[in-house]
């Protein structure tokens, strides 16, 4: 599948090279870098629902492997990019890290072609709320483990039993600030999910 970047400076229109669509879901824990990686492979200007991070959110929301961030998705994310030489369009809407936007989750996931789950190995706990809604929705997702420079590495077998993840789910490593290693793991989603589980036909048009 082709992963240039099709469109070159970015659009705002859907070109008429475009013939399926299908919606993407990008989901994973708090600051784990889920707007940071839509911005890096969306094609259009993103859409980011940030808010700044408050005393409110102390004790609740942990900082501690992100202890320069400022601000944090109340809303949704939003980007589009083109695949398959620009025949294919993907709507990518990355959910809210917390786990008290659950019923968002729910709705933003509602339709989608599958998920692409953001992991940190510093907290995998972080991973399993959305591994386990995605699980109870019945929506195919990958794994992409986001690099961290400070992060422990692990090996794949060793994730894997610790995401109780099925052996046919991919896991990637990738560096969410790096447009090509973003759109390898997206990459591997779609070629996974093409693959092993023909789409709904509300799914991709």
């Amino acid at each position: 599948m082709a992963c240039e970047n099709w469109s070159d400076p970015p659009v705002t229109y859907l070109p008429v090279s475009v013939t399926r669509t299908a919606k993407v879901v990008v989901a994973g824990g708090f600051g784990v870098g889920k707007t940071t990686f839509i911005g890096s492979v969306s094609e259009v200007s993103p859409l980011r629902m940030e808010e700044p991070i408050t005393e409110d959110s102390l004790g609740i929301d942990d900082l501690r492997g992100t202890p320069d961030k400022t601000t944090t998705t109340v809303g949704m994310d939003f980007g589009r990019i083109h695949l398959a030489g620009g025949s294919l369009a993907l709507y990518l809407f990355g959910l809210p890290g917390q786990i008290r936007f659950r019923p968002m989750w729910e709705d933003l996931a509602d339709g989608a072609l599958g998920c692409l789950v953001l992991a940190d190995t510093r907290d995998l706990d972080a991973s399993h709320d959305a591994l386990g809604l995605l699980e109870v929705l019945g929506t195919p997702y990958a794994v992409a483990i986001n690099v961290f420079p400070d992060a422990p590495l692990y090996d794949p077998a060793e994730l894997r039993e610790a995401l109780a993840l099925d052996p046919r789910t991919p896991l990637i490593t990738c560096d969410a600030r790096d447009r090509a290693s973003s759109l390898h793991a997206l990459i591997a989603l779609v070629e996974y999910l093409l693959t092993h589980h023909p789409e709904p036909r509300e799914s991709i048009q």
